[in-house]
Formats: structure tokens, sequence, C-alpha cells
């Protein structure tokens, strides 16, 4: 992450990161070849023409990308998985653990406003899919399908796939990273941006589902062609509420309001009891206004949910572990557009899919199974609330009603009084204000 973070380390730092993406030291072919046999058979190499075994196009820590030919003249990339990895990414990943563990014991103030070990864990489940070709093949066939709606984005076919052995159709062009803006013209370089932050959007706020490492050498591009977006095996998972809710902490940067921003980032997690509340929103109304209207040169949101995120920990805001994800994915996904579209507003791209994500949401509000459950909420809700309302009147009629009145302790959306039917309809309404806003304001300019 730190290698598309210009903003926070050296360029010499910059580059040397970027080695660990697709430029690790590679191993000779011998190496990955008793793979090929144990996935494919003795006899896989019938299944090409060439395999192109001097110079791997790809060197990650988990495997080795070659080039290759298969037999009916399709140019292939065929990913190996290096022998033993897993062990040893297992072994890492519980030694991580120990430590948060660890580091939650000796700081339990800060462990409970960042669970170290819950973050680690959405990081972790995240990242196993990376150790089985076979679920990394199934993430990008349900990419595939997302990305069909877009010109300027697309995601290689998967062709075969075991556990440690994919080949994939081969994506024209190089990293986003090594490409030369120059060669491109200028609605090019724009679309191809536009199209890839878009989907990203609605893979966040609208399918709960997006790619959570999307560094420069996972993106390829080529003139004339759409951006291949590749390597699907880390992806992340939200579910409706949670995507909701980042929902609205984007929308509040976009309209400038800080202290609605202040309210989503505490409804996303939770206000320990010692939390400085107004502390944390005079904050962001101070921080809001610097990111409000910048350019993608000028602005980084993954920056921006790391600086809430500082500001919130130094208030007592608890926040969800999934914020370690969305974040390194925002990141990730902001500094390799940089290198080709500098000049893109991000949340200019944002308000223009703001009508898709929110008729989304809204289409899976009123769905059958969606409605139905709201429906048999709503009347649940309904009987009790007119057996309290004749309670009260008979108490009222007779004399008798005490009215008891205590401060709520913790934000508003801790104590709403009609559960999770009204948070529903609240996000409906929400939802509904926000296509009226976006036309308004469309009208207006």
């Amino acid at each position: 992450m730190l290698s598309t973070r210009p903003d926070m380390v050296s360029q010499a730092m910059v580059e040397e990161f970027q080695k660990l993406h697709d430029r690790v030291e590679p191993r000779p072919f011998a190496h990955f070849e008793p793979v090929l046999a144990a996935e494919l058979g003795r006899d896989w190499g019938t299944r090409f023409h060439r395999v192109d075994t001097d110079r791997p196009i790809g060197t990650a820590s988990l495997a080795q990308v070659y080039g290759a030919v298969l037999a009916d003249g399709t140019p292939v990339a065929v990913k190996i998985q290096r022998p033993g990895v897993r062990a040893v990414m297992e072994a890492d990943m519980a030694l991580l653990k120990k430590l948060a563990r660890f580091a939650g014991r000796r700081a339990p103030r800060l462990n409970a406003v960042i669970d170290f070990e819950a973050m680690l864990g959405v990081l972790f489940d995240a990242m196993r899919p990376e150790l089985d070709f076979v679920l990394e093949a199934r993430n990008m066939r349900t990419a595939g399908k997302a990305a069909a709606g877009f010109k300027h984005v697309t995601v290689p076919d998967v062709l075969t796939a075991t556990p440690r052995v994919l080949i994939q159709t081969l994506a024209p062009g190089c990293s986003i990273r090594d490409a030369d803006p120059a060669a491109f013209t200028l609605q090019q370089r724009t679309d191809i941006g536009r199209d890839l932050l878009a989907f990203m959007y609605r893979g966040y706020f609208l399918d709960g589902w997006f790619h959570a490492d999307p560094h420069p050498g996972n993106i390829f591009v080529h003139p004339g062609e759409p951006a291949h977006v590749i390597d699907w095996g880390m992806v992340g998972r939200m579910d409706r509420s949670l995507s909701t809710h980042i929902l609205r902490v984007l929308l509040s940067v976009a309209q400038n309001d800080g202290t609605a921003l202040a309210q989503a980032w505490i409804e996303l997690g939770e206000a320990t009891p010692w939390a400085e509340v107004s502390a944390f929103s005079a904050d962001m109304v101070a921080l809001v206004p610097k990111v409000a209207a910048a350019s993608l040169e000028d602005l980084d949101f993954g920056l921006t949910l790391t600086s809430v995120l500082e500001r919130s920990t130094r208030r007592g805001i608890r926040t969800s572990p999934m914020i370690a994800v969305l974040g390194k994915s925002f990141a990730n996904i902001e500094g390799a557009i940089r290198h080709l579209s500098p000049e893109l507003s991000l949340l200019d791209v944002f308000e223009a899919e703001l009508l898709h994500i929110v008729q989304g949401h809204i289409g899976k509000f009123v769905s059958g199974p969606q409605a139905f459950h709201t429906l048999i909420e709503g009347i649940e809700n309904g009987t009790r609330t007119s057996q309290h309302v004749r309670s009260i009147i008979r108490d009222l009629a007779e004399h008798r009603l005490t009215l008891n009145v205590a401060r709520p302790q913790g934000p508003p959306a801790a104590w709403a009084p009609f559960g999770g039917a009204s948070q529903r309809l609240r996000d409906a309404a929400l939802l509904t204000m926000v296509v009226l806003w976006w036309r308004r304001s469309r009208t207006t300019r």
C-alpha cells in the first residue's frame, strides 16, 4: 500500500515498494514445474504450443506468472503458486494474531477503539482465496459479470483453474504504473480512469463485494483497449448496513458536511464511554473543506479515511474492522489511477455514479425477500406500538401516567425506538433524498 502513497513516503521508497507488486526476484522455472505436473498431470506440456519459461511476466510473493500460447494458438497467462507458500503464509498469520493479542493486552484502551485482532481477521479473510486459485477463479467470474456494464473495464477470462495453477486470457499492454500517458488520448485516459473508479464504487456501495488489492501491478492498460483488472485472490465483502454507512461518509465529504461525516462515522462504529463526540465533530468540520473539491492530483480519499481514523481513535470512537480492508482498497485504486489520470476528481465520479447506486439500493429495498422481511417487521412493530398507545391512553384516563426522562447514552442510532425496520426505512428515506438532491444539483449546474 505504501507504494501508492507518495504523500507518506519518499519517491525512492515508492519505487522500491512497487517491486513487491509483481517484481519479486524470480525463481527458476524448474522450481515451479513440479506444481504444474501435480496440478495438470505429467503431460501438462501437451496443453501448450509454447511456454516462455526463461522470463516470467510477473513475480510476487505467492506466485509467478508465465506467458504462454495454448495448443490452439490462444495467448494466455499461467499463474503458478510457489511451493510451500501456504504453510509460510499461515504461519505468518498465526504470528501476527499473537502480536495483535499481545498489543491488545498491553494497550486495552486503544484496543477498545481499534480492535487489532478483529482488523487482522477481516484482512486475513480477504486474503485466504489467494491460497486457492479455484476460489480466485470464482471471484474472477463474478467480477467479469460486474464489469460487463462498463466499456473501459474488463476482467480476463478463466480457462483452467486448480488450487495451485490458474490459466487465464492474457491482458494486453502493461501495468498502469508503467504506461506512458502520452500514448493515450486525453479522452482515453479519462474514460479508463472514470470507469475504473465507477467500477470500484459500485463494488463498495452497491454490490458489497470489491477488489481489495487493486494496486498498479494489478491493472493493465493499452491504448484503444479497456483496462484489465487482474489478480482477484483478495476481495473484501461488506453487508448492506456497512455499505450504506460508508456511502454516507463519502456523501458527507461530497457535500462538504463535516458534522454529517462525524455522525455517519460514529454510526459506522461505536462511541466508547469516554468518547469526545463534540470534539470529533469539530475535527471533521475542520477536515472536510480541505478535501471536498480536490482532483485526484490533490486528494487521496484513502488518506482521508486514514485521517478520519486517526482523529476518531484519538477521540475514543470505535471503528469498524472493515476499514482496514476498505482503506487499503481505496488507497490502492487511487494510487493506480493517479498514474494515468491525475486530473480526475474522485467526488465528481462519485456524484456521477450516485444515482445508479441509489437506484440499486432502492431496488434491493423493494425486492421480494427484502420487502417481505421489512413488512413482517413493520407489522410486528406496529402491533407493539398500538399496544403501547392503548396502554398510555388507559393510564391517562385513570390519571396514573408516569413519565421517566433520562439522558440517552451513546449516539442516536443506539437508542432508535423501533429497531431494524425503522433503520431500513430511514435508509430508504435517506437514499430517496439523495436522488432528489442529486437531480436538483445537476439541474442547477
